[in-house]
């Protein structure tokens, strides 16, 4: 017996969610001693929502299960948005770092654009952490070169994610403008 539910000391209406999943590879290292035992992962999900005013069925387990689900994908968005540039402000002028974070979050929907209307089918890089993403696609090993009056880009041929870039930006070319 864990004694985690006795509710004492508790807010008044809390109650626990809990969630059996099969775990996936990724998640095989970290199960507890019962969930190896079991074969289930569970996370539980402390909340104090009753339900929500006018949304029928937002007093049902499954609303609020998905509901918290949901907010751990912002929680993704946010941690993405960090890693391209939130994490350290640069100044102590409210102004630039206003603009810092302007930049930051255009990098961020530049980069989610991107993975969806070039990456959706690959396998590595639809998912990617911005790490991943800009070793392997945004610091290309290239040389921009001019040659008959037109610029042409040199892509080395041993890179191995030559073909996911040239595979993107002739998604990208093709994409109708906007008018």
């Amino acid at each position: 017996m864990t004694r985690l539910n006795t509710r004492e000391g508790w807010p008044e209406g809390m109650r626990l969610v809990v969630r059996r999943v099969r775990p996936s590879r990724r998640q095989l290292k970290k199960l507890t001693a019962f969930e190896k035992k079991t074969g289930w992962r569970y996370s539980v999900t402390a909340t104090n929502i009753r339900h929500l005013w006018g949304i029928a069925g937002s007093h049902q387990v499954q609303f609020l299960d998905a509901l918290h689900r949901d907010h751990a994908e912002v929680e993704d968005r946010i941690r993405t948005g960090k890693a391209m540039g939130l994490h350290n402000l640069p100044s102590s002028s409210w102004q630039i770092n206003t603009g810092w974070v302007l930049a930051a979050n255009l990098a961020t929907d530049l980069d989610a654009w991107l993975r969806l209307l070039t990456l959706h089918d690959s396998e590595d890089l639809a998912d990617a952490e911005p790490a991943t993403m800009r070793f392997r696609l945004y610091h290309l090993p290239a040389r921009l070169a001019r040659h008959a009056r037109r610029r042409c880009l040199r892509i080395e041929r041993t890179w191995p994610w030559a073909p996911a870039f040239t595979t993107s930006w002739s998604r990208l070319t093709q994409l109708p403008a906007v008018t």
